[in-house]
Order: structure tokens, then C-alpha cells, then sequence
């Protein structure tokens, strides 16, 4: 009775429901575009579906992020979407993984899933991501979003293109704001997150007309959409399936000198090593953690006011996960900056965890 709505659909029919309870689904950030896509594929009955996501709840998140209530603030954004979403389906299993899609562990993760679907914030994790569902033979079901802004296609599907087919190299450092930095219409991800479902539950049922090399385009301020044809590109594929993993764009393409991570960089401030502190956020973004020789400037401003740094310790440049200290080293290596220049691994999200259970 609980799928009947769906099983009286011919195109699904009981075969389908089964097909539905069978599949493993992988939710690759449960933020903005996760939250809906998330909750549909729940109520549809997917069986197993995998949530990997190594941040944590921010007040900011509510206003679009709908799994989530303020009484979730400061929990694991993956173990939050675990309860609420066996709440709303306890027929189904929900697998939390609590820490983000990295070169070492993407293979192994992935590996384990029917289909992904990709709720990421970075061009940095979209490629990994890319290249490992190349290897692996994995479709995934790309989103994207920007200010009033939506983009949805299917990546990887029966000898279809691929991501990189689409888009061959990366924008350059800083030239796409995140939604902290450019702000995003609440609506906007509800609307691509839902389609991002629909488009994984074709997938699986094999009906109708995925979005395999079609790129479908929105912008909610003229309710106009398009629709983009690409085709497929062997170079790019090939360059995908033989890329290493420990060598693709999240290192190549924003590299640092040194890396630190949260237990380290606790475990220097503990042997009495100084640094003087650079986080890269936006002023409203959290957690916030209490450390000395911190200076804020978002990524959009450092340009201009680089000259308010302190020179006389290394620079430990921070954001909320990695991917805009990068861009804020790779800036300050260009202009010259004199003192070393250390990104903190992981962002402010893991460091505030790190402290939180030390």
C-alpha cells in the first residue's frame, strides 16, 4: 500500500518497486541539492542509499537545506539525514559515511553502489568524482546550482559522455563563488535536487529519456529553461580512466605547498608553534572556532586586502572544507606574499571537530 501510487504506473509496476528496493544509491553531499533528492528517494522505496558528507550543520544550511531542524545544528550533516530519513522510511537502510569523497577513499565508496548522484559544492570533488565513476562504470546524476541559476544532466550512462566530455578543464582559481559567497534562492536546490531524483529513478527503472548528453539549464528569475545536446568525447574519457586518482584536480590543479591537518595543527599549537590565522569565508558562515592571530577575509576581498596581513609567522589559511584556502593560497603565492603558506586540511568544519572531541 505504501508504494501503490507508484506501482499503479505501468512504466513501474511491482518488477519496478523491487528494481527500486534492490538498488544502492550514493547521495555525494547531503547539503542544498542532497536535502530533496534525499527525501524522494526515500519515500520511492530505494533500498540502500549512502549518504557521504564530512560537514556539519549550520544555522546558514536551513534556509534551503530542508532535512535538517535547528535543533540539528552542530551535528554530522550524514548522521542527521540518517535519522530523519529512517524516520520517514524505516523499511529502507541509510549508510552514513562522515567525511568527505577524497582521492584515497572515493574508489572504495563508490565501489560499493549502483548509481550516484552528485550534491557537491566544488569543482575539485565533481572531477574526482567523475573520474572514479569512470573507472568504476558508474552513472551519476550531476546538479549544480547558482544564485537563481540550475543545471541538471546524467553522467556516465550506457556509453553516454562524461562529465569531463561536457566540461574538459576546470575554471580558473576564484572565478566561480560558492553559495556562501554568491548567495542562492532557497527554491533554486529544492527544484534541482527533485529533478536530480527523477533523473536517478529513471535510471534505475529504465524508463523514459534520461539526460544523457543533454545538459537541461534553468533560471528561475524568467522561468525560462533550455536544453543543451553534447556528445561524447573518447580523449576525455580516456584521460579519465587512466588518470590517478592521487593526481587529479584536487591536487594538480590547486596545490599547496604544505598541508596540515586538524590533529596536527592542535598537536603544533600544543608543542608551542605559532601561526598567524587566515579564514577565507564568508563573516556568516560557522563554526567559528576561538583562536588566536585570526584574521577574516573571504576569498572575494583578499586580493584587495592582502596588505592587512601579518608577516611575521607562517600563514595557516583556512575555509570550511579545503577547496577556498587553495584558491586563497594560489592567489597569495601570485602576489607575493613572503611568509610560508600552510593550508589547514579539512577546513574549519574538521578542525571544529577536532576540537570538539579532544
Amino acid at each position: 500500500m505504501r508504494y501503490s501510487r507508484q506501482t499503479t504506473l505501468p512504466e513501474v509496476g511491482t518488477q519496478g518497486q523491487k528494481r527500486l528496493a534492490d538498488a544502492r544509491v550514493l547521495m555525494v553531499g547531503a547539503g542544498g541539492l542532497g536535502c530533496p533528492a534525499l527525501l524522494y528517494l526515500a519515500a520511492a522505496g530505494v533500498g540502500t542509499i549512502g549518504i557521504i558528507d564530512g560537514d556539519v550543520v549550520d544555522v546558514t544550511n536551513l534556509q534551503r537545506q530542508v532535512l535538517y531542524s535547528p535543533a540539528d545544528v552542530g551535528r554530522m550533516k550524514a548522521e542527521a539525514a540518517q535519522e530523519r530519513l529512517s524516520g520517514l522510511n524505516p523499511d529502507i537502510r541509510i549508510i552514513p559515511f562522515t567525511e568527505n569523497l577524497t582521492p584515497a577513499n572515493a574508489l572504495d565508496i563508490l565501489g560499493g553502489f549502483d548509481l550516484v548522484i552528485d550534491g557537491t559544492d566544488n569543482f575539485a570533488t565533481r572531477y574526482l568524482l567523475n573520474d572514479a565513476c569512470v573507472k568504476l562504470g558508474i552513472p551519476f546524476i550531476y546538479g549544480a546550482i547558482h544564485r537563481f541559476e540550475g543545471q541538471v544532466s546524467v553522467f556516465n550512462y550506457n556509453g553516454g559522455p562524461t562529465y569531463r566530455c561536457l566540461f574538459p578543464d576546470p575554471p580558473a582559481q576564484g572565478q566561480i563563488p560558492n553559495c556562501a559567497e554568491a548567495g542562492v534562492l532557497g527554491v533554486l536546490p529544492g527544484i534541482i535536487g527533485t529533478l536530480q531524483a527523477t533523473e536517478a529513478l529513471k535510471v534505475l527503472l529504465a524508463i523514459g529519456r534520461p539526460l544523457s548528453g543533454r545538459l537541461w539549464v534553468t533560471d528561475l528569475l524568467t522561468n525560462s529553461a533550455q536544453t543543451i545536446s553534447f556528445g561524447r568525447d573518447d580523449a576525455q574519457v580516456t584521460k579519465a580512466m587512466d588518470i590517478d586518482l592521487t593526481d587529479s584536480f584536487p591536487t594538480s590543479f590547486c596545490s599547496s605547498d604544505q598541508t596540515i591537518s586538524p590533529a596536527g595543527f592542535v598537536a603544533r599549537l600544543a608543542a608551542g608553534d605559532e601561526f598567524n590565522v587566515l579564514d577565507v569565508r564568508e563573516y556568516h558562515e560557522t563554526p567559528r572556532p576561538d583562536l588566536a592571530d585570526l584574521t577574516c577575509i573571504p576569498l572575494g576581498q583578499l586580493a584587495d586586502r592582502m596588505d592587512q596581513l601579518p608577516t611575521d609567522r607562517p600563514l595557516l589559511v583556512c575555509c570550511q572544507h579545503g577547496p577556498r584556502s587553495l584558491q586563497a593560497i594560489a592567489i597569495l603565492k601570485e602576489l607575493g606574499f613572503p611568509q610560508e603558506l600552510i593550508n589547514l586540511k579539512g577546513g574549519m568544519a574538521a578542525l571544529h571537530k577536532q576540537l570538539t572531541d579532544t
